[in-house]
Parts: C-alpha cells; sequence; structure tokens
C-alpha cells in the first residue's frame, strides 16, 4: 500500500536548486517512490542561526511504500550524495531533506518524528507546503491556517530558480 508523505528540501551553499534536482531524480528513480506535485521554490532568510546566507527551500509530495524509516534512511542518503555534511545545529547546507508527513501517521522516535514538530512555528516550510498540500491538517488545523499564524514578509518566490529546477528535471 502506498503512503503520501510531504517532504521539505533546504538549502543555501553551493548549488541548491541542483541539489534539489538530484535529489528530486533520485527520489523518481527509485521503485518504491512516485514524485508527485513540486511547490515553487522560495528564497528565505536563515532559521536559527542566522549568520549564514540565505536559503531556497521547496516541499514536494511523493507516494512510497517504503516505511517511514526506509523513507527517512533514503533521504539521509540524498543529502550524502548532495554533499551534505553535518557540523552545527542549524548551519549552512547543501541539502537537507525532512519528512514532514506520512500519510496519518503520528511518529515520535529520537531520529524521525512526523508529523515534524516544528511546522507550525517555520514560514520556510508552511509556504511551499501550503501551495501543494493546502487543506492538510497538522495538530489539528490545516497548513493555511498555520501559514496565516506564522507568515514572515521576507520569504518570496523565486521563480527563475523554480524554472531552472523544472528545466533540469526535464533533461
Amino acid at each position: 500500500m502506498k503512503v503520501e508523505a510531504a517532504l521539505a528540501f533546504g538549502g543555501n551553499i553551493g548549488d541548491p536548486v541542483a541539489a534539489f534536482a538530484a535529489a528530486l531524480k533520485g527520489l523518481r528513480a527509485h521503485p518504491d517512490i512516485t514524485l508527485g506535485q513540486l511547490s515553487s521554490i522560495y528564497r528565505t532568510p536563515p532559521w536559527g542561526k542566522t549568520d549564514q546566507p540565505e536559503f531556497l527551500n521547496m516541499a514536494a509530495l511523493v507516494e512510497t511504500s517504503l516505511p517511514p524509516q526506509d523513507l527517512l534512511a533514503f533521504c539521509l542518503e540524498l543529502e550524502r550524495a548532495g554533499g551534505r555534511e553535518r557540523r552545527e545545529r542549524w548551519g549552512p547546507r547543501t541539502l537537507d531533506i525532512d519528512i514532514l508527513t506520512y500519510g496519518d501517521a503520528i511518529i515520535d522516535q529520537a531520529r524521525l518524528q512526523i508529523p515534524h514538530p516544528r511546522i507550525p512555528e517555520r514560514a520556510f516550510v508552511l509556504t511551499p507546503l501550503a501551495e501543494i498540500l493546502p487543506q492538510r491538517l497538522i495538530g489539528g488545523r490545516s497548513v493555511t491556517e498555520l501559514l496565516a499564524a506564522a507568515t514572515d514578509e521576507t520569504i518570496r518566490r523565486d521563480e527563475a530558480a523554480t524554472d531552472r529546477l523544472k528545466a533540469l528535471l526535464a533533461g
């Protein structure tokens, strides 16, 4: 049985658009994952550790028959393939992939929490997620409602990056 999962992508060093494209191609190539709708790419200020370059962020829907722990392991493989080095919490990164939702599952494990616990406080996650999954309930509130409460005016859609991603995925 396939489950719909929402993934968040972020990066702020190297070429995040190319890293997103490579990871999305990796997801698309996996026999147990079907790549679904993609959000636009957004430019966002850094969160947590603010003395670093701005981020590019987006969201994607996938359908998968992988258990959530296996999906996480595959996402971590894609991060490593994209040059991710975990040096400091909330520090600069080439590629970050978070599992935001996995069907209606609620998981609270040391390495995996679904829904992602910080979704409600992160407009940089909610903005792209609202584009592809606006009515999804998280903690009893829709993504659209959560976004209205967390709006950050400094988040802006990057049409050029979005168009470049589409071209990289098509080629």
